[in-house]
């Protein structure tokens, strides 16, 4: 395999890499991505315990490819999950969904060796409530933090949350609720309050918002909270469209069954966005019709519905032809054609593993790459918790495996959200 993937480097040299699901500011990758950051939860016994910053060397003309290089530990376990990059791509957010701690990292002083240079402490307290910290969205100058809970009934009701890029609190924008629209326009049966992925369409003025569940249920065994009926009627039903000038919240659509990942068109006459549900197991399409007005619908089924394969994260090609799904239940990848975004049609499967939550793919779509750990208490037991990341090489047909490291055996714990780094960024 080592061989194919010498044979591939010289061609991979002359491709753009870039996670396509990042912030439109972002600076961007030119060549071959040399690095992987890896946020990883820590496991109790296993290394040091903590959670970490992993950095995985992603050249194949590095003699280190395919390996751990660095790490990064910032002690004790705080439910590692989602992280992004400023808009310079100089620091990297990431955020702890249990603790609602936040580490900054600097990943441009040596991209090779990330550095934990700011620890935040107060984000319940200075964001007024707000718990979890999930998607960290780049804006000019900011952060932008989407919380998946409040510290009153530690339920799904939650906001967005703005930073300075040096880290200090500016506003808290609550989500519109049935209670407090807050000015937005109810479409449907749904106005929860609900909060989780956050992505922006700056050509189009707008944010959009989904939706999923709070900290009473993402720190529950998985088996134990699929048998109450309560709480699994505490997922949220509903995305929102904000205005990203103001973010204020425009109109609240119903999109049931635990929106989550949101991913948005690349190409300028393309006025859509995609998002999963994870209890229903849909596509759904959110998009600007010919009178110039945002719908939201149901557009495809993944996998076997009724099976519960769970999907969890979406990435869109940067043509904006294709859409990579996994389903943690089956740990499997799903390509669908996007050639009618009306109607997705799935083009081809693989199993990656026993279970696979995370999928980030190069700009080129060549090279995608996948994670495995969903939320410490969902993660599968025994002989299924496999903990990777696995790299691929796409070449329009099929995956075919480059590397594969295991977060176990290396005693690093289990790995969630990547981000690419290099050793130098275009200007």
């Amino acid at each position: 395999m080592r061989f194919l993937c010498y044979i591939l480097a010289g061609w991979f040299a002359t491709a753009w890499a870039d996670e396509t699901p990042l912030p439109p500011y972002l600076a961007k990758i030119t060549g071959q991505e040399d690095f992987v950051y890896v946020w990883t939860l820590g496991m109790e016994g296993l290394g040091d315990g903590s959670d970490k910053l992993v950095t995985i060397d992603a050249n194949p003309k590095s003699p280190s490819f395919g390996k751990v290089i660095h790490t990064v530990s910032v002690g004790g376990r705080h439910e590692a999950h989602h992280a992004d990059f400023t808009d310079d791509r100089k620091y990297l957010w990431a955020g702890g969904l249990d603790s609602s701690r936040i580490f900054i990292f600097d990943v441009h002083t040596d991209p090779a060796k990330p550095k934990l240079v700011k620890t935040i402490t107060d984000f319940v307290a200075k964001s007024g409530g707000v718990v979890g910290p999930h998607t960290f969205y780049a804006l000019p100058g900011r952060m932008l933090i989407s919380g998946l809970s409040n510290n009153q009934d530690f339920k799904g009701r939650t906001a967005l949350v703005e930073y300075t890029n040096d880290g200090e609190y500016i506003a808290t924008h609550w989500m519109p609720t049935a209670e407090n629209l807050r000015g937005a326009r109810q479409t449907g049966q749904y106005a929860d309050g609900y909060g989780y992925d956050v992505r922006a369409m700056p050509r189009l003025g707008v944010l959009l918002t989904s939706s999923f569940t709070g900290h009473r249920n993402y720190m529950r065994d998985f088996g134990e909270l699929i048998q109450d009926p309560k709480a699994m009627q505490e997922f949220g039903n509903t995305m929102v469209v904000w205005d990203l000038k103001g973010l204020r919240p425009k109109l609240i659509f119903d999109v049931p069954g635990a929106p989550l990942e949101i991913r948005c068109a690349w190409q300028p006459e393309h006025n859509y966005c995609f998002t999963s549900t994870a209890l229903t197991a849909k596509i759904w399409l959110i998009y600007l019709d010919p009178q110039g007005n945002w719908q939201a619908k149901a557009v495809a089924d993944i996998g076997e519905p009724e099976k519960t394969p769970l999907p969890v994260d979406i990435s869109i090609d940067s043509q904006d032809r294709r859409l990579w799904v996994t389903t943690f239940a089956d740990g499997s990848a799903h390509l669908f054609d996007l050639s009618d975004p009306f109607a997705p049609k799935e083009i081809y499967r693989k199993k990656i593993g026993a279970q696979v939550n995370m999928v980030s793919q190069s700009w080129d779509g060549k090279r995608v790459y996948f994670s495995s750990s969903l939320l410490s208490k969902w993660d599968k037991k025994g002989k299924d918790n496999e903990q990777f990341v696995k790299a691929f090489y796409f070449d329009g047909k099929q995956l075919i495996p480059l590397f594969a490291v295991d977060f176990i055996q290396e005693k690093l714990g289990r790995p969630h959200l990547m981000r690419f780094g290099a050793k130098a960024l275009s200007p």
